[in-house]
């Protein structure tokens, strides 16, 4: 298994009336956290595009468990269980600093698509072997 940490203090402008991390930015917190993934393992977004290749969402879920507020320092705990081929799942949790559970659980589901033609494609060669090649260290490889 991949798994990768990032850490996002919680600023102000991501809180909502009631003073608590409004739903949807959890989402951003995830894009954020799998960027940082990505050039973790060596190869950021914007190679893979200048490869021609698109990551796409095509699906996405949270589940919401306690509540997170203003100035928070979160841990997002990104992990990835099989190297891609036509798709993609990432899984994260959210955990304040110090905190042994999470907040926030949730995926993503992304597919790869040619960048000139808008049409399907397989994941880049690259990500893939960068993936199988964390899957396949003993016990847990941080990205």
């Amino acid at each position: 298994m991949l798994k990768h940490v990032s850490k996002v203090r919680v600023r102000y402008a991501d809180t909502d009336q009631m003073k608590v991390v409004y739903h949807g930015r959890y989402f951003e917190y995830f894009e954020q956290a799998r960027g940082d993934m990505l050039r973790g393992l060596g190869l950021p977004y914007a190679e893979i595009e200048r490869q021609g290749v698109l990551i796409v969402v095509i699906e996405a879920f949270a589940k919401y468990k306690k509540s997170l507020t203003y100035d928070d320092l979160l841990e997002i705990e990104t992990t990835v269980r099989e190297a891609p081929v036509a798709k993609i799942r990432i899984e994260y949790r959210v955990f304040r600093e110090g905190d042994p559970d999470p907040f926030v659980e949730g995926y993503t589901v992304h597919s790869f698509l040619n960048a000139a033609t808008g049409r399907p494609t397989r994941a880049p060669a690259q990500l893939i072997q960068l993936i199988e090649e964390a899957l396949n260290v003993p016990g847990q490889r941080r990205a």
